[in-house]
């Protein structure tokens, strides 16, 4: 109130002085309703802004509550982690024991096994010992089954040996007794056996990716068997001759030569350089007439060439050696020896060529070889052998062929040859 007569009565005062009084009365009531128009509008503002400011204190007031319950909830997590923090040491500790007790059991669990495994080995070992004395044993049984047979069949005969001293002294040496001969014996026959149903396999499987006449892979590979033995006797009487040179200078013991010379061979058959024989082997098989793969180089078979020298080397050091047998095209089936092929005639009486050869004991069979016996179809195929020989190898003059065919022919003796030399 004291506002408004503070602004009225000046205008008021303005009014009454002056001359015209009708048209200062109006002003005055004009200036009289602006006033109150100001004064209602100030009254809103300020009731406006109490209510704003009674707002502001309850969202303060609200946000007091909140941060109250924040800071309650604060201290109930850190009582709740000091809580979680002792049990989690108590945890942790009983956790250590725990690993403790753990490695304990496994530190005896380790022994407990080990002393398995160690019982599983010597049983192991037994195991093997029985085997190899089976094996010993069916050797033993097969030898004299096979000399039982060989006496009966054929006329008495001087024994043969190795070097002048009797045969009970050889058989009998403390170093190469009657176990270990029939222990070896058995395991390269077996190593044999094996060559043939795998090696042989792998080898005919390479080769017939390269050509699709079956009967040129097989012959092949009978020629590289061959081959392979024959270089590998080549090497071993090499070998022995150098190893009989050097302990002829200084051997004064009670055994024999030959028998320490022997020895000496068993004992150090890694020396045997047999990419040297294999090297032969191939040589041979280039230049053999029997056989021809043009634009094919035979080394693609020296592993299986390595291991027929290997077998055949050690072969030598049994007494009597082994050999496998001497065999031509077009010779009589023979029943003793040899077992058909699948796609043999069964009825003829010829072998066209040979698969795998006969593994012999002097005259005895040990393991049989295979053939393959049709009829008419040895003639047949020299012709057509020679006339693609003639378009893919170059001429030999008749003298060396022949006598290159000879050569081959006398690498390999014949089992009745082989016998009468030993005699």
């Amino acid at each position: 109130m004291e506002i408004i007569k503070s602004r009225l009565l000046p205008w008021l005062g303005t009014c009454f002085s002056s001359p015209p009084f009708e048209s200062s009365l109006d002003t005055c009531s004009s200036v009289l309703q602006e006033s109150l128009e100001k004064d209602r509008l100030l009254r809103e503002l300020s009731s406006v802004r109490n209510f704003e400011v009674e707002q502001l204190e309850k969202e303060l007031n609200a946000t007091r509550l909140q941060l109250s319950l924040v800071q309650q909830d604060l201290t109930e997590a850190k009582l709740s982690l000091e809580d979680t923090k002792s049990k989690s040491a108590t945890t942790l500790l009983a956790a250590e024991d725990e690993i403790v007790q753990l490695k304990t059991d496994l530190k005896a669990s380790r022994a407990k096994s080990d002393c398995t495994l160690e019982n599983l080995d010597e049983y192991e070992n037994q195991l093997q010992t029985l085997k190899d004395e089976i094996a010993i044993l069916r050797a033993e049984k097969s030898l004299l089954q096979s000399r039982l047979a060989r006496n009966r069949s054929s006329p008495p005969r001087l024994a043969r040996s190795r070097s002048p001293s009797p045969p009970s002294a050889r058989n009998f040496s403390p170093s190469r007794g009657r176990l270990t001969y029939a222990l070896r014996h058995a395991r390269l026959v077996e190593r044999f056996n094996d060559i043939y149903s795998q090696e042989r396999l792998d080898a005919q499987t390479l080769l017939r990716s390269y050509t699709d006449d079956l009967e040129m892979v097989q012959r092949i590979i009978y020629t590289a068997v061959v081959e392979s033995f024959y270089a590998a006797k080549k090497a071993f009487r090499q070998f022995k001759m150098r190893v009989r040179k050097t302990l002829t200078l200084s051997y004064s013991g009670p055994e024999p030569l030959e028998d320490m010379v022997m020895d000496y061979i068993i004992r150090q058959e890694d020396l045997y350089d047999v990419q040297s024989s294999v090297s032969e082997v191939i040589r041979a098989l280039n230049i053999s007439p029997k056989i021809s793969l043009p634009g094919v180089d035979f080394i693609i078979i020296s592993s299986l060439i390595r291991e027929l020298c290997r077998i055949a080397f050690s072969m030598q050091t049994l007494d009597p050696p082994l050999d496998v047998s001497f065999g031509t095209d077009g010779e009589l089936f023979s029943e003793y020896k040899y077992r058909r092929s699948y796609d043999s005639d069964f009825t003829a009486p010829l072998v066209a060529y040979h698969v795998w050869p006969a593994l012999m004991e002097e005259d005895s069979v040990i393991v049989k070889g295979e053939a393959v016996t049709k009829r008419g179809a040895l003639w047949s195929r020299s012709r057509n052998r020679s006339q693609s020989r003639s378009r893919s190898v170059s001429p030999l003059p008749r003298s060396t062929a022949y006598s290159r065919n000879l050569t081959t022919r006398s690498r390999s003796p014949s089992p009745l040859r082989n016998g009468s030399s030993r005699k």
